[in-house]
């Protein structure tokens, strides 16, 4: 059945597929092997027992033969994850140059890093990882010129040196340091307090959890802050030196009559000046809309005032002494800077930086300055305004790529930028904001010749006639005969800009004599929120028209063909993988498809899963059901279809996506191969138990993952 057909087909049909498919298991093809590019082959992959379920959704019935490997805990299911891994590995053992991605790649990634310093009391404090660690450490430099101190050391928090660290909090005397402690890739974290002056630790610990908008009192005699559960999000405060058991709940469960509940993200901070403590409720992710309220701290019995209720608009809260302004879409699509004003009456606004021609990306308030960036057709361009809205200058960026707005504190002179591109590493500045001098405060010496590059930019139609821009990058002469490999990626959801930016993997590639390409699909925020809303709901297919169409101009135009062609994608990116593998398999040569959602049917029951029905809508809705099982990637997988090369990625610390699907879509995907005859390709799953969503594992860990991935792409496009 060719793509164009399957879409057409009745979805009684389509309701049949999965189970279909598993029927047909157990099927190998004529010499019993799967069969990779570059002389791979594997035997049959694992078989994963078949149990099927039938979910009634309305009277549409919707079978589901790998139910049982949604228990991520059940001996089964682990018995299975072991020979998938086995299977896997099998498979990276005959990559003979593997040994050399992972040398290639250690020096691309092996190098210093630091993060943007933060100054308290004359201190800059911030995170390092130098080359031969694994792990950023927490560092504090008296004075700009001081010497690095090690305040935090990660690299002996775990054996493994798969536990990181992270900088949530510092006191304004830079005497008390609020930091976090994560494992692997998981979400959570414990929060800990040292006594910078002493080097010792508070006895305070908040135990592991998903907090947000851990702040310090004025006094410094105790902790905000705002703890999830699927419950809803609390706000509390923790006295140091009492119990945790005994913290104050502040804020949550309800206000002004509204529940607040798992879909309301609730985060607290205290303001610059340490006059407010400010509340903000987040709708849904991405938030719908956003609320402010402010918490006078001068005043102890004071109660909530609304700053921002109500208002159907994303909006951002920046605050200077007792000034509070707004970024926001609220009639302006293409955002805009307001003043706002406690009451919360969208009446009383005042614009400050109208709305343009180009969206606003983000902003910030440093020495008295606001800082605005737009981006320009994906492109940052960032401007200086007074606070009144006076335009002073230009922040000038190196070159063409993605720069970061000024990021310090409202009432210091001094504060810290970056910049990047796909061929250009990230560099952080040091900007002074009352003589607009610039200089280098930390740039990394990353192994690649950026002179030897080239990234242009072109525009592309895609199915319902939309322009779509996209970035291609590579070696300067490189030939366009169709007979390069190239990777490209995306993702297409959420409201988030896909900007340029660096990347060792994609460095790799390149070094290579490979090709990278990055569309920037709608979904994202690259065009403000009309771009974003073209891809929600029922809209969500225009994402994948605009990656079937990035595709195909990149062939047409002989930068590649289908048999060199790679992918990859994570998270909602891993949906976006999905779709391309089940809807236009006939494009693509391999897929990486990491912790990735793919049965959009149940997605919602697991993990973070019900706060992005905000997004993708839910199958417990009739409405979204009928556009949700037509593209969902579990429900879509055809018998006898011949599908690239593929490898789900997920791990057992991811506490955001479920695991459970990339798992199933493992077994069943596999579970076609076999019946589909003998030059399938190899479709493996890499289940780590250490990692998760999030970034955290120990540098070894991530090398050895990405050059899992790397050899695998690679080797399966190099259309033998």
């Amino acid at each position: 059945m060719t793509a164009a057909r399957r879409v057409a087909a009745p979805l009684f049909l389509l309701i049949l597929c999965s189970s279909a498919a598993v029927m047909q298991a157990q099927q190998p093809g004529p010499d019993g092997k799967i069969h990779g590019d570059n002389g791979v082959t594997l035997p049959p992959p694992p078989v994963a027992a078949v149990n099927v379920v039938t979910d009634d959704y309305d009277g549409i019935k919707v079978q589901d033969a790998y139910r049982w490997l949604e228990d991520a805990h059940s001996p089964q299911t682990r018995a299975w994850i072991d020979e998938e891994n086995a299977y896997t590995q099998q498979y990276l053992d005959q990559i003979k140059n593997r040994p050399e991605i992972v040398a290639q790649l250690t020096a691309l990634e092996r190098v210093d890093r630091y993060s943007m310093p933060s100054i308290y009391g004359g201190r800059y404090f911030f995170t390092r990882r130098l080359a031969d660690e694994n792990q950023a450490s927490i560092y504090m430099r008296a004075g700009f010129d001081g010497q690095n101190q090690r305040l935090v050391d990660a690299t002996q928090l775990s054996s493994d040196q798969n536990t990181n660290v992270g900088i949530n909090d510092v006191s304004d005397d830079g005497n008390l340091l609020v930091y976090g402690i994560r494992q692997g890739g998981a979400d959570e974290e414990a929060v800990h307090i040292l006594d910078v002056r002493t080097g010792k630790e508070l006895p305070d610990v908040l135990p592991s959890a998903r907090y947000s908008g851990i702040s310090l009192n004025p006094d410094n005699s105790g902790l905000y802050y705002a703890r999830f559960t699927h419950q809803g999000t609390d706000v509390w405060f923790h006295k140091f030196g009492t119990p945790v058991a005994d913290d104050t709940k502040i804020f949550g469960g309800e206000y002004r009559g509204q529940h607040l509940g798992e879909l309301d993200l609730v985060s607290a901070r205290v303001t610059d000046n340490h006059h407010w403590l400010i509340v903000s409720i987040a709708h849904g992710v991405p938030a719908t809309s956003e609320d402010y309220l402010i918490r006078d701290l001068r005043r102890p019995q004071s109660d909530f005032v609304p700053l921002v209720y109500n208002v159907q608009a994303h909006v951002r809260l920046l605050s200077t002494g007792d000034r509070f302004f707004l970024m926001t879409d609220y009639e302006a699509p293409n955002t805009r800077i307001v003043e706002a004003f406690p009451g919360g009456e969208t009446s009383a606004w005042k614009t400050v930086v109208p709305e343009g021609h180009d969206v606003i990306d983000s902003c910030s308030i440093v020495g008295g300055r606001l800082f605005v960036s737009r981006l320009h057709d994906v492109k940052t361009e960032t401007t200086i305004y007074t606070l009144d809205g006076k335009q002073t200058g230009t922040l000038h960026y190196p070159g063409i790529g993605s720069g970061t707005v000024v990021y310090g504190r409202p009432n210091q002179k001094e504060g810290f930028y970056t910049f990047q591109s796909f061929i250009t590493p990230p560099t952080i500045y040091r900007y002074n904001v009352k003589t607009g001098k610039t200089d280098v405060f930390f740039a990394p010496k990353v192994p690649f010749d950026s002179s030897q590059y080239e990234v242009t930019q072109v525009f592309y139609t895609s199915k319902d006639g939309t322009r779509v821009p996209m970035f291609i990058a590579g070696k300067k002469g490189l030939a366009r005969d169709g007979q390069a490999r190239l990777l490209m990626t995306g993702y297409g959801g959420f409201d988030l800009p896909m900007l340029p930016a660096f990347d060792p993997e994609y460095a790799w590639w390149m070094e290579q004599g490979g090709y990278f390409a990055l569309p920037n699909l709608r979904g994202g925020n690259e065009y403000g929120e009309a771009w974003h809303k073209a891809a929600m709901f029922e809209n969500k297919q225009n994402v994948f028209d605009d990656f079937f169409a990035a595709a195909e101009y990149l062939i047409d135009n002989h930068y590649t063909s289908p048999a060199h062609f790679a992918i990859r994608g994570r998270s909602n990116g891993g949906l976006l993988m999905g779709a391309a593998m089940t809807q236009r398999p006939d494009l693509f040569g391999a897929i990486w498809c990491g912790y990735p959602l793919l049965d959009m049917l149940r997605y919602q029951k697991f993990e973070f899963g019900r706060l992005w029905t905000t997004e993708y809508g839910n199958a417990e809705n009739p409405k979204d059901f009928a556009y949700l099982r037509k593209y969902s990637p579990y429900q879509n997988v055809h018998p006898g279809e011949k599908y690239p090369a593929i490898m789900f990625f997920t791990g057992d610390n991811d506490t955001r996506v479920d695991p459970m699907n990339a798992r199933k879509m493992t077994a069943l995907m596999q579970a076609n191969q076999t019946s589909g005859g003998g030059d399938d390709r190899p479709i493996v799953l890499h289940y780590s138990i250490k990692g998760g969503h999030s970034a955290g594992v120990s540098l070894t860990q991530l090398v050895q993952d990405q050059a899992d991935e790397l050899a695998f792409l690679w080797n399966e496009t190099s259309g033998q």
